[in-house]
């Protein structure tokens, strides 16, 4: 089976469950496993917005919605010409990815038959079907489900060590100017690890908030994770962030690659979250996973 992944979470399952042999389309954010992008046709392009302010990718986004365009680049020939099988795309943020929408209508001008999946799951549970789901239209049905058991044991270890603990109130930051707080599965792996979340928005999406109010609502710890950000960018935002929290824990985290994309290494996530909640009952996470961060300054 030939594969095709429009999005970096999908590319990451893919390579979970084993497939990495048979996909032959990724794009140009697909960074995990860091061969990928390399060893793949780049299948869909996008502005890079390194050297652009979180303030400035927010208005270039906000311009381009409110001109009816796409902020992602479909080569619908490159993706033809590779006649894939197999699809894998989205349709839960316009933001994140191509809209799987833009990806039949575009198919079908072509005239190519691959069978379209979108991924759009809102929850942590949701994230581990999706694996299943992609494991079962791959025809590896059985490895799925075995990685997913596999993840859900680590789970259930997290659980079992944090049980009976306290629970810190928690404040995911998932963009800092303007401030979003944490949708989708974001809550459940803060719930995962022991925590509280506050000011958060279970299974639907982050919404634009005011920092008055996310200072108001008393977090404990505030976790800043940037969407399109690792460790080193997010810690970069998080230290003005520290300034507004003074009696709270500030921590950066690899956003990317633990929180914001649904795919099996949400789990890092949860079990480096636990990690800051409760120090000693959880394994120490690894390096280039999270970060506390002083006001004014990043300290390990």
């Amino acid at each position: 089976m030939r594969l095709v992944s429009l999005l970096p979470s999908a590319t990451e399952i893919v390579y979970a469950l084993g497939l990495g042999e048979h996909l032959v389309g990724v794009t140009f954010e697909c960074d995990e496993p860091p061969s990928a992008r390399a060893e793949k046709t780049v299948v869909v392009g996008g502005r890079d917005t390194k050297g652009m302010t979180p303030a400035e990718i927010d208005a270039y986004v906000r311009s381009q919605f409110a001109a009816g365009a796409d902020l992602y680049t479909l080569h619908a020939g490159a993706l033809a010409a590779l006649a894939p099988d197999l699809i894998l795309t989205q349709d839960l943020c316009r933001v994140c990815a191509l809209p799987s929408g833009h990806v039949e209508d575009a198919l079908e001008h072509l005239g190519c038959r691959a069978d379209v999946l979108s991924l759009d799951p809102h929850t942590l549970d949701e994230v581990l079907a999706t694996i299943v789901t992609v494991g079962e239209r791959a025809g590896v049905g059985e490895q799925a489900a075995g990685l997913v058991g596999r993840l859900r044991a680590r789970l259930d270890a997290v659980a079992a060590r944090v049980a009976g603990r306290p629970r810190p109130r928690v404040l995911v930051v998932e963009w800092v100017d303007p401030p979003f707080t944490a949708g989708h599965w974001v809550p459940d792996l803060v719930a995962a690890a022991g925590g509280e979340a506050v000011a958060a928005h279970p299974g639907a999406r982050s919404v634009e908030a005011a920092w008055p109010d996310l200072v108001a609502a008393g977090p404990d710890v505030v976790v800043v994770s940037p969407c399109g950000y690792h460790l080193d960018g997010a810690a970069e935002q998080a230290a003005p962030v520290a300034r507004m929290f003074p009696g709270a824990q500030v921590w950066a985290i690899d956003a990317d690659g633990l929180v914001v994309r649904p795919g099996p290494r949400l789990v890092d996530g949860v079990e480096a979250l636990a990690a800051v909640l409760h120090p000693g009952a959880a394994a120490e996470p690894p390096e280039g996973a999270v970060r506390r961060v002083a006001a004014g300054a990043a300290v390990s």
